[in-house]
């Protein structure tokens, strides 16, 4: 059995233990997060290939070819040569930037020599992919400083001292006029405009400049440099992905393959991928408690995708504890906290991930807010229909207008606490746009989702005021 399959065996004994025990969700942790610098290379070609096809949402030719490609390069005696370029847009980073570079860690881990490359020349041309507008062009000093607070802010998920870095600039600041054009002679103008933020854009009267036209090809030259035979991006680069791929072949190389990583859909559940524009991420600069309770505040079926994501979980783990929950042995909060336990786990470590359990435990988990003594309260029947703004300004008075209310939204104080059992309590971040929603809507999904359509007590929170909704 390989490395990995103990660790499988092992992390399975564990999910099947009670996992409101402290101790057996510190095990689990333990074993999981040892993952994370477990040495792969014992396994096969076809188990590498199978590992990272699992996490990948498109995996180009196929997950065989990638095989195929491994025992290739075995045979000639080294690894494969994998890539993920860096534009460095900005010094803050959140947990949707280290999806990429957790996979990139374990082709690392299998040997495979990683090469990150660091865009400072296409950086300043603008990565287009997903944009509606153009983005403005960094300087010198921006990306330096956004690339240090980006390695550092990473660090956890990947091992800097095993990759090699090259800059872009290298090669491409000397390309020629006549090299570019004889380039572009083989690029169709419709592979450029299949991409469909493009065609939105030009639909609209937007701005689309050539330097945008020109950065896939810019991207697929760092293939050319280096050779590469793998080459990671989000599934938003799929496009700039396959020019490689394209730039490969005109260039008489051995075409890279193409493998994509998901977009991860932010906290607040709305489908929104995790932007800081949208207040929807998770900061990897973050406190333990913090994140710990920002990941506690997610929809139940955002579990599974955020295992996959950020976790050193394999498939038949993850099927195993769905089943439980499915089995009715498994609460959904507590397969949660233990999801959440991984993230903190990973940033900071044992310690602080069971810290901010134990204190997330005590802060939120108590028997019931009935305990508090009398609270105010709000009636369906009578308040349903009015919108969680209106509620919270004009029948409870807990905010001077509806804007005050959209605010605490915003800033994710507004939440729903759904008790179920007579002590078990689930936290519903209501992003900004469900405040103008009407109440008993917003309620009826949220004892759906997280209390299988029925709750003991139900709890509208805005910041530290607590009302409860009764007569559901």
């Amino acid at each position: 059995m390989t490395r990995l399959g103990d660790s499988v065996q092992r992390a399975s004994e564990l999910l099947a233990q009670d996992l409101t025990s402290d101790t057996h969700v510190e095990q689990l942790l333990a074993e999981t997060g040892a993952r994370r610098s477990l040495d792969l290379s014992d396994l096969t070609g076809k188990e590498q290939a199978e590992l990272i096809g699992a996490r990948s949402v498109e995996l180009l030719p196929s997950v065989d070819k990638l095989a195929e490609r491994i025992e290739q390069r075995a045979a000639q005696g080294r690894g494969l040569h994998v890539k993920l370029g860096i534009d460095p847009t900005a010094a803050d980073v959140h947990l949707g930037h280290a999806v990429p570079v957790i996979v990139l860690s374990r082709f690392q881990r299998m040997g495979h020599d990683v090469t990150l490359i660091i865009g400072d020349f296409t950086a300043k041309i603008g990565d287009p992919s997903g944009r509606t507008a153009e983005r403005p062009p960094l300087t010198d000093e921006d990306i330096e400083r956004n690339l240090s607070g980006y390695q550092e802010q990473v660090r956890p998920f990947f091992d800097f001292e095993k990759v090699r870095f090259a800059h872009n600039s290298r090669w491409l600041a000397p390309c020629t006029l006549p090299q570019l054009l004889g380039l572009l002679a083989q690029v169709p103008v419709s592979s450029l405009l299949q991409r469909e933020d493009f065609r939105n854009r030009l639909s609209e009267g937007s701005g689309l400049t050539m330097s945008e036209l020109l950065y896939p090809v810019a991207q697929a030259l760092d293939s050319v440099e280096l050779a590469c035979d793998v080459e990671l991006g989000g599934v938003d680069q799929l496009l700039n992905l396959q020019m490689g791929r394209r730039i490969m072949e005109a260039h008489r190389q051995q075409p890279q393959l193409v493998v994509t990583m998901p977009l991860v859909e932010g906290t607040d559940g709305s489908g929104a991928k995790m932007s800081k524009s949208k207040g929807n991420y998770v900061g990897l600069g973050s406190t333990p408690d913090e994140v710990f309770g920002k990941i506690m505040s997610i929809p139940d079926r955002l579990m599974v995708p955020y295992l996959r994501a950020w976790t050193e979980w394999t498939d038949p783990e993850i099927e195993q504890a769905t089943a439980r929950i499915e089995a009715g042995t498994l609460h959904p909060m507590d397969l949660k906290k233990v999801l959440a336990g991984e993230v903190v786990s990973a940033l900071h470590g044992i310690a602080a991930a069971m810290a901010a359990r134990a204190h997330f435990v005590a802060q939120f988990s108590k028997k019931s807010f009935a305990d508090a003594g009398e609270l105010p309260s709000v009636e369906v029947a009578e308040h349903g229909e009015e919108g969680i703004a209106a509620v919270l300004t004009k029948v409870l008075g807990f905010t001077p207008s509806a804007s005050a209310a959209r605010r605490i939204a915003k800033q994710n104080g507004l939440r729903l606490i759904v008790e179920k059992d007579g002590q078990e309590q689930q936290a519903v971040v209501l992003p900004e746009a469900e405040a103008l929603r009407p109440l008993a809507d917003v309620v009826r999904e949220a004892v759906s989702a997280h209390a299988g359509g029925a709750a003991d007590a139900v709890y509208l929170k805005a910041g530290r005021k607590v009302a409860e909704v009764r007569g559901l």
